[in-house]
C-alpha cells in the first residue's frame, strides 16, 4: 500500500477514532463558551494517546463596562453571551480589551514532557500580529472575521489550525489568561485516536514566540535602498531570530508581524537560515524578507497556501504581517538550525518585530521561554488625551450633581451582578473542564 498514489490517502480506510472536545453547554442549553477568569488556566483537551490534533478552531471577546447597562447581566446570563448592541444605542457601554490577543497565551505539552511544546500569544499562534484581525487562508491557518471587528484592535474573529499534531501517550492544550478581564472562549479540539503506537520517525509539533523591540539597528535614521547603507554582512550574527534550537526536526514556517519606527520600507532584510553545521554563507540565503514571505516588491495584499499577506499597511499605516509555510519543502535538521532575518539591509533598521516559529522535533521538548505580559504588549499610535470636564451648568447644576450619583449607583450595582454572573460562569467552566477530560477518557477506553 505505501507505493500507491497518495492521492488516494482521503480515499483509504484506517483503523482510527475521531473525537472532539469542546466548549460547548453541558447542560443541553446554548451558553457554549467557556469563561476563563483573570490569572486563570483552563485544560481544553486532555487527550490519552496514541493519537493526533487534526484540527483546532476558537473565537473569543474580552469585554469591560465603562458604564452601567439598562440590562442586568444575571437577568441576561442565559440569553446571550454579549450585548451585541452598538453603544451608541444607549442601553450598554463596553469596551474590548485591545491587547487580549496578546495577553493569553495558548500551550500544549505533549507526553508529560516538562516543557511545553508550544506556548505563544493566542493571536500569534493563528496569525492575529499586533493584537489585530484581518481575514486570510493558507494551507494550515484561517482568520475569519467580519467587516465590523475587521482591523480592529482586539476585534473578535473566527480562528482555525490544519497543523496535524501526532502524540504517543497524552496531549495537553491550554488557555492561560494573564489579562485583567475575563475571557470568553469557543472551541473545537479534533482529534483522532489509534491503536497501535505511532512510528518512531513521527515528531511533535512545536511553536514558539519572539520579538525585538525594538530591534538594535545601527543606522535607523538612513533611508532603505541608499549607498549609505549598502554594507556587507558577512555573518548574519545581528540578524533577527526566528527559531534557534538543537535536535532534529523539519521547521514548517513562521508569521512575522512588524510595526514601522521609522516610516519607511521595512523589507529589505534576506532570509538566512542556518543548518547543522553550517558557518557562512548558510544553506538558505534568500534576497528580501518580501521574497521570503513569497511576494516581490514590496508585500501585496493577498495570501495564498503558503505565503503572503495576512494585514497589509494600506489597511493599516506602519502596520504588517506576513507568513512562510514550508509545507511542501520543510527545511529538514539533524542536530540544529537557525532562522534569520535582517532588520533592514545588514539590519540598519530599528523596527517593532515579532514572529512565531513552526516546527517538528524528536524527542523532549526544548526549554522556550515567553517574555511578561508588559513585554508582548503591542506597539499602537500614542492616543488623544481625553477632553476635560467642563463645570456644571448654573441653573441645573444640582440636578447634574444628582444624576453624576445616581449613575455611580447604578455601575456598583452593575458591577456586583456582573461579577456575579461571571463567578458562576467561570465556576460552570471548572466542571466543563473535568466534563471534557472524562468524555475523553471514556472514548479512549471504547477505542483499545
Amino acid at each position: 500500500m505505501s507505493d500507491q498514489n497518495h492521492t488516494l490517502d482521503l480515499a483509504r480506510v484506517r483503523d482510527a477514532r475521531a473525537g472532539r472536545v469542546s466548549s460547548f453547554d453541558q447542560r443541553g442549553r446554548n451558553q457554549d463558551g467557556w469563561v476563563i477568569g483573570p490569572g486563570q488556566s483552563r485544560v481544553l483537551a486532555d487527550l490519552t494517546g496514541p493519537g493526533a490534533i487534526t484540527h483546532m478552531f476558537m473565537t473569543q471577546f474580552t469585554r469591560r463596562s465603562v458604564g452601567p447597562s439598562f440590562l442586568d447581566p444575571v437577568d441576561t446570563a442565559e440569553t446571550a453571551p454579549v450585548i451585541e448592541m452598538h453603544n451608541a444605542l444607549g442601553m450598554n457601554w463596553e469596551v474590548v480589551d485591545p491587547d487580549y490577543y496578546r495577553k493569553v497565551l495558548i500551550r500544549m505539552t505533549w507526553d508529560d514532557d516538562p516543557n511545553p511544546a508550544v506556548l505563544v500569544p493566542l493571536g500569534d499562534f493563528f496569525g492575529i500580529g499586533h493584537s489585530v484581525p484581518s481575514n486570510y487562508h493558507s494551507a494550515l491557518f484561517t482568520v475569519s472575521v467580519k467587516p465590523e471587528e475587521e482591523l480592529r484592535f482586539g476585534g473578535s474573529a473566527a480562528l482555525n489550525c490544519y497543523v496535524p499534531m501526532p502524540f504517543q501517550r497524552r496531549a495537553v492544550i491550554e488557555l492561560v489568561n494573564e489579562g485583567e478581564l475575563a475571557l470568553t472562549s469557543y472551541f473545537h479540539i479534533d482529534y483522532e485516536l489509534y491503536r497501535q503506537p505511532l512510528d518512531d520517525d513521527v515528531a511533535y509539533f512545536h511553536a514558539c514566540w519572539r520579538r525585538e523591540n525594538p530591534c538594535d539597528g545601527w543606522a535607523p535614521d538612513l533611508q532603505v535602498n541608499t549607498p549609505e547603507v549598502n554594507v556587507p554582512n558577512l555573518d548574519g550574527a545581528r540578524n533577527y531570530v526566528v527559531l534557534d534550537v538543537e535536535g532534529t526536526g523539519h521547521y514548517i514556517g513562521c508569521n512575522l508581524s512588524v510595526y514601522e519606527r521609522q516610516g519607511t520600507w521595512w523589507g529589505e532584510g534576506d532570509d538566512m537560515i542556518f543548518v547543522d553545521d553550517d558557518t557562512w554563507p548558510p544553506s538558505l540565503h534568500g534576497t528580501g524578507t518580501e521574497d521570503y514571505l513569497t511576494h516581490a516588491w514590496g508585500m501585496q495584499k493577498n495570501s495564498a497556501l503558503y505565503g503572503g499577506s495576512i494585514l497589509h499597511a494600506s489597511d493599516l499605516e506602519n502596520y504588517s504581517v506576513g507568513y512562510r509555510l514550508h509545507v511542501v519543502d520543510p527545511i529538514h535538521f539533524q542536530s540544529r538550525i537557525k532562522v534569520t532575518i535582517e532588520h533592514g539591509h545588514a539590519n540598519h533598521l530599528s523596527d517593532d518585530w515579532a514572529s512565531t516559529a513552526y516546527w517538528y522535533q524528536l524527542g523532549p521538548s526544548p526549554a522556550i521561554g515567553i517574555l511578561p505580559v508588559a513585554d508582548r504588549l503591542p506597539t499602537r499610535p500614542a492616543a488623544e488625551p481625553a477632553p476635560p470636564i467642563a463645570p456644571p451648568l448654573g441653573p441645573v447644576e444640582d440636578e447634574i450633581v444628582a444624576n453624576r450619583a445616581a449613575q455611580q449607583e447604578r455601575m456598583r450595582h452593575h458591577t456586583e451582578r456582573l461579577r456575579e454572573r461571571l463567578d458562576t460562569r467561570i465556576e460552570l467552566t471548572g466542571e466543563w473542564e473535568r466534563g471534557n477530560a472524562e468524555q475523553a477518557r471514556d472514548l479512549r477506553e471504547r477505542f483499545r
